[in-house]
C-alpha cells in the first residue's frame, strides 16, 4: 500500500464520520478553566462539562501554591524518577495521598491512564484472574489486556453475576483473583456497591481494586472518595485494597495519576511498573498545587457540601424542565438524548445559548445511548445552574427533545 493509498482510506473514514454526524470537533478556550469560560472568539459560556468538581482549577490558593513550587524546585525534572527525578515534594504527595484515602503508601505517575497502564501487568500473571466490570474505563481494560493473567468480565454492576464470575475463576485454579471496578462511572455517574463488592471477594479470597478518578476529593462524608461513600473507609483505614486516581479532575484539574496500596504492591510496582519506570517525573508545579489542595479538603468540607447542593439542585430542576436523566446522586448527571446526531445538535444550539456542555456517542458509550453529560462544580452559582437549565429547556423545544 502507498502512502497516498494509506492517507485516502483514512481521508474516506473521516468524512465517512463527518457525514454521520459524529465528528468531535475541539472548541478552544481562552480563559481559565472555571463555571464560566471564555472561547477563543471571545464568547463567555457557562461550563457544565469539565470535571472541576471543586472548583479549584483556578483556585487562588492552588495557583500560589504552584507558582512557589516552580520557584523552590524549578519548572521540570528532565528525568524519571528513579534516575535523577524523585524531590522531596513527590515523597511527600506520595505519603499524603495514601493518608488521605486510607491506605499504606501511593506512587505517582504523569497519568491516571498510565497508573492503571502500569497496574496489573507487575503484579499478576499467567496463573491470576481479573474480574472486570463491563463498562470499566479505558484506561482499565487496556492495563488489563497488557497483562497475562487470566480475564474474566461482569455485567456492569451485577453482583449476581461478579459471584458468579469469580466462583468460574476460582473453578480455574486461579492462585489469585483480583477484582477491578471504577468506583464512579463516567458516563453515567453510577456508584459502585463496593460495600457488596467487599463482602463478595471475602467470600472468594478476592483482591479488590477500584479507580476513583471521578471520586476522590468529594464521595463520602470527608471527600475520601466511593470507598468512604460505600462505608469502606473505618477509622482512616480503607479496606479496599488498592485504589488508583487522578490529580486531573477534582484535584486541581491539571494531570498526573496515583496508585494507592499496601506497601508491598506500592514497592513492586517501583520496581516493575513500566509507565512509572519509563515516563517523566511530575512537574514540581503539579506536585505542590496538589499538597495544597490536600490541605483545602482536610481543613473543610465546605467545598464538598456545595458541589453536593449544586448537584441536587440542578437534577431537579433538569428533570422539572422535561428531560430523561440518568437516576443518583452524583454529579455526572447523563442527560439521555439516545440519538447520536440529536446530542451533537443539541450541544450545539446550547453552545449558540451561551451553555458549554458535550455531545457523547458510540464509541464513548454503547450505541443508542447518546447523551450530553452535563458535569455540575462547586464553583457554580444557583444562578448560573438556573440560566443553564433554561437554555436547555428553550433548546430541547426547538429539536423536539422536550415539549
Amino acid at each position: 500500500m502507498s502512502t497516498e493509498t494509506f492517507l485516502a482510506r483514512l481521508q474516506d473514514e473521516l468524512q465517512a464520520l463527518d457525514a454521520a454526524g459524529l465528528t468531535k470537533a475541539e472548541r478552544v478556550i481562552a480563559s481559565p478553566q472555571g463555571a464560566e469560560v471564555r472561547l477563543a472568539d471571545g464568547r463567555p459560556l457557562i461550563n457544565l462539562c469539565a470535571n472541576n468538581y471543586l472548583g479549584l482549577s483556578a483556585h487562588p490558593r492552588v495557583m500560589a501554591a504552584a507558582q512557589a513550587a516552580i520557584a523552590s524546585h524549578g519548572f521540570g525534572l528532565s528525568s524519571v524518577r528513579f534516575i535523577c527525578g524523585t524531590q522531596d515534594i513527590h515523597k511527600q504527595l506520595e505519603q499524603r495521598i495514601a493518608r488521605f484515602l486510607g491506605l499504606d503508601d501511593a506512587i505517582l505517575y504523569a497519568a491516571a491512564f498510565d497508573a492503571n497502564g502500569g497496574l496489573f501487568e507487575p503484579l499478576l500473571g499467567e496463573q491470576d484472574a481479573i474480574v472486570s466490570d463491563a463498562l470499566n474505563h479505558a484506561s482499565i481494560i487496556d492495563g488489563i489486556r497488557l497483562c497475562k493473567a487470566q480475564r474474566y468480565r461482569y455485567r456492569h454492576d451485577d453482583m449476581s453475576d461478579l459471584a458468579a464470575q469469580l466462583q468460574v475463576a476460582r473453578a480455574a485454579g486461579a492462585r489469585e483473583v483480583m477484582v477491578f471496578t471504577d468506583g464512579v462511572f463516567s458516563m453515567d455517574g453510577t456508584i459502585a456497591r463496593l460495600d457488596e463488592m467487599r463482602a463478595i471477594c471475602d467470600r472468594h479470597g478476592a483482591l479488590l481494586a477500584i479507580d476513583e478518578c471521578h471520586a476522590t476529593g468529594f464521595m463520602g462524608t470527608t471527600g475520601r472518595g466511593t470507598h468512604e461513600h460505600r462505608g469502606l473507609l473505618v477509622d482512616g483505614r480503607s479496606s479496599v485494597d488498592i485504589i488508583t486516581g487522578t490529580f486531573g479532575k477534582a484535584l486541581g484539574g491539571a494531570s498526573g495519576g496515583f496508585t494507592a496500596g499496601p506497601k508491598a504492591v506500592i514497592e513492586l510496582l517501583r520496581q516493575r511498573s513500566r509507565p512509572y519506570l519509563f515516563s517523566n517525573t511530575l512537574a514540581p508545579a503539579i506536585v505542590g498545587a496538589s499538597l495544597a489542595v490536600l490541605d483545602l479538603l482536610e481543613g473543610s468540607t465546605a467545598l464538598r457540601d456545595t458541589l453536593h447542593a449544586n448537584t441536587a439542585h440542578f437534577r431537579a430542576a433538569i428533570a422539572a424542565a422535561g428531560y430523561e436523566i440518568k437516576p443518583g446522586t452524583h454529579p455526572i448527571v447523563p442527560i439521555m438524548v439516545y440519538d447520536a446526531v440529536k446530542a451533537q445538535q443539541l450541544a450545539a444550539r446550547l453552545l449558540e445559548l451561551g451553555v458549554y456542555v458535550t455531545g457523547f456517542f458510540y464509541p464513548v458509550v454503547p450505541q443508542g445511548q447518546a447523551r450530553v453529560r452535563v458535569q455540575v462544580s462547586a464553583a457554580h452559582t444557583v444562578d448560573q445552574l438556573d440560566r443553564a437549565v433554561a437554555a436547555f429547556a428553550q433548546a430541547g423545544r426547538e429539536l423536539g427533545i422536550v415539549r
